[in-house]
């Protein structure tokens, strides 16, 4: 067997480096490639390297068959595919290869003049170098033009980023297919463009040395500037604590000397860092569960410096015109697991943040003010992060919602972002159709941001947020051109109300949780419009099943109940919605269209078991479909946002928000039916 993906055949994958992260790699690519029998070489020179790099990765598989995320068939199956060897030869036909050997450009040149003739010349030769500019690394190739730079970021197995960063002479279109198949296999890529340490390393270590500067100069001690980190930044562990758990000090010590030279003066290895290599102690960090006291007045000058060089450093990326805010705010929060610099400065005021990254210049004169943050400064205005990324095809717009952190739920900003874009394409003559799909393979939109749910107070409260969430549905359903939902995942709450607003729904086949309303659990009703599209477009008794239980249905299902047109091939998926938007445009598909009108009701809906679940949000619910649907559409829209403010009203509705937020989805909450 083998692997294809537009127009790409892999058969062999390669992975260069048995040491740090090149068994990581080749774990992931069994994960995806083991189905398709695809074998994965990890070639080493070092024999004790092998074994250990072998070791790991079985351990690692044997942990995620204790944990069940791998059965034991699956297990051995990714274990088998994994070939650990010393001979280059082993990488001979192999169409796809990844170098992770030791950060040197001689050697990587060596490596990939060794790759070139063995193997074809179609192959695909990239280096997860952390560094080095495609253009250096692949300066001796022959054909440069399949070859590219894919960083990977600590655990590589389970941190979803991947930087792709294309040379001079990298093919566009393989640029291209690379992006959509590293998301095609569960990764977030992002395109940047070549300089020394590409987007995030400059951060990750510039942050690094910040918070050794803050060490050196006096203001606290490793465990105290570590453990601020964390409060100022939201890092998950500081920036010493990483370069305990990723061995990192080597890397980052010829890393910092290296921005010095080729991005500004300010980077530099500190004597902190030299002394730590020299004596080869880990530092002294906080202790897990540990709480470090700190003075109030110091803190806050610990954390305004850490903040202050944060935010300079990313405006510094953003002005070298390698990377777009949109791309970096989402790469540092999933990348590095910390607060997104961009909400993070309006939260702060963009002005205040210009004032942190100034005094900290002025601490610090070689460290440059970025004119990004100057010019922003000026406007008086907030950055616009964008959570949507738009496409256009030949007369359809693509239209793809993006946060993979949160498996792109939404919130207010992004139905607003989202209203904003369908009123441009409703006023675009050049389109004349549309495609809504969601980011990644996992999910559509996985509903609403739960924390934006949990700021409701009051019954006006609720119905005026969910009105306010249901003018994009509006304006997508009211929007004069065809739009195709092609649900690349599944879709919960706001997601399924999402789609619902489309002219047409198509899915990814043999999804085995594809939709469903499950706001039930959580103490509310669904307040986009669940209760009145569903019943239209499905019938209201199957409707209502779904409502009340809060029970999903999977993509076979959906097409069966005429809630999706069609199950759809996941790699053609999105190509299918262009052209069936294109042709409902065109007039060469009609699809029936749900009604407007009020619809045929029963008295009272059919008696159910629905468990744990309130009763009275029940009644709530079972009122809104009932006299809702007995109306005009809109009309029965403005009822659901009342009967959501009911919800507000009853104590399970603080119940459910409550029971989610501190325990999570599946724990069931404890309703007190009223």
């Amino acid at each position: 067997m083998a692997f294809k993906f537009r127009g790409l055949t892999f058969n062999k994958i390669g992975v260069i480096g048995s040491g740090q992260i090149g068994p990581d790699i080749a774990l992931y690519f069994a994960k995806v490639f083991h189905k398709y029998d695809v074998p994965v070489v990890v070639v080493d020179v070092v024999e004790e390297a092998l074994q250990k790099g072998q070791a790991k990765l079985h351990k690692k598989v044997d942990r995620g068959i204790k944990s069940g995320a791998f059965s034991p068939e699956m297990g051995d199956t990714m274990k088998a595919g994994v070939i650990f060897s010393s001979d280059y030869d082993q990488l001979k036909g192999a169409d796809f290869i990844v170098e992770a050997a030791t950060e040197g450009l001689e050697l990587k040149q060596k490596i990939f003049g060794q790759l070139e003739e063995l193997c074809p010349e179609n192959a695909i030769l990239a280096s997860n170098s952390s560094h080095l500019e495609p253009e250096v690394i692949f300066e001796k190739l022959k054909n440069k033009n399949r070859s590219m730079v894919i960083h990977y970021f600590f655990p590589a197995e389970r941190n979803p980023m991947v930087e792709i960063i294309p040379g001079a002479e990298t093919d566009p279109k393989i640029t291209h297919i690379m992006m959509s198949l590293y998301e095609h296999i569960g990764k977030v890529p992002i395109r940047v463009g070549s300089r020394y340490g590409y987007a995030i390393d400059p951060i990750f270590e510039g942050l690094f040395l910040a918070a050794a500067l803050c060490v050196e100069e006096g203001m606290g001690t490793v465990k105290e500037v570590d453990s601020l980190g964390r409060k100022a930044l939201g890092l998950t562990v500081g920036s010493f604590t990483a370069m305990n758990l990723t061995g990192g000090n080597p890397l980052t010590d010829h890393g910092l000397e290296m921005e010095g030279q080729k991005l500004n003066p300010w980077f530099h290895s500190p004597k902190l860092m030299k002394d730590a290599l020299a004596s080869g102690q880990a530092w002294d960090v906080p202790a897990r569960g540990e709480k470090v006291e700190v003075d109030p007045d110091k803190a806050d000058k610990i954390i305004n410096a850490l903040r202050g060089a944060y935010f300079g450093l990313v405006g510094q990326a953003i002005d070298s015109g390698i990377t777009s805010v949109a791309d970096l705010e989402m790469a540092l929060e999933v990348a590095l697991d910390m607060k997104p610099p961009f909400l993070l400065m309006n939260q702060l005021g963009v002005d205040r943040a210009l004032s942190l990254v100034e005094d900290y210049a002025k601490a610090h004169p070689k460290f440059p003010v970025p004119e990004c943050l100057k010019k922003q400064a000026a406007t008086g205005q907030a950055w616009h992060i964008s959570h949507l990324q738009r496409h256009d095809i030949d007369g359809v717009a693509w239209i793809r919602i993006r946060r993979p952190k949160v498996l792109n739920a939404l919130n207010q900003q992004v139905f607003n972002q989202l209203k904003t874009e369908f009123e441009a394409i409703a006023n675009d003559d050049s389109i004349k159709a549309a495609v809504l799909s969601g980011f990644g393979t996992k999910a559509f939109v996985s509903g609403a941001d739960i924390n934006f749910l949990a700021k409701i107070e009051t019954a006006q409260q609720g119905f005026e947020t969910t009105q306010e969430s249901k003018q994009a549905g509006a304006v997508i359903e009211n929007l004069g051109k065809p739009v195709v939902c092609a649900l690349n995942g599944f879709a919960l709450g706001g997601g399924l109300e999402l789609a619902m607003s489309c002219t047409t729904i198509i899915v990814k086949q043999g999804l085995k949780m594809a939709a469903g309303q499950p706001e039930v659990n959580l103490g509310i009703i669904p307040g986009a419009g669940g209760t009145q599209r569903l019943p239209r477009w499905i019938g209201i008794e199957a409707a209502a099943e779904m409502l009340r239980t809060g029970r999903p249905i999977s993509s076979e299902q959906g097409v069966k109940l005429g809630l999706f047109q069609r199950e759809v091939e996941g790699t053609e998926l999105i190509s299918t919605a262009i052209e069936l938007a294109r042709n409902i445009a065109a007039g060469k598909v009609t699809l029936k269209s749900i009604a407007l009108g009020p619809m045929q009701v029963p008295a009272a809906l059919p008696e159910l078991d629905i468990g744990h679940l309130s009763q009275a949000i029940d009644k709530i619910l079972c009122r809104a479909i009932l006299e809702g649907c007995s109306l005009q559409l809109d009309e029965g829209l403005k009822f659901e946002s009342e009967m959501f403010g009911e919800c507000v009203n009853t104590k399970d509705m603080k119940i459910g928000i409550d029971n989610f937020l501190k325990n999570g989805p599946r724990a069931k909450a404890p309703f007190v039916h009223s």
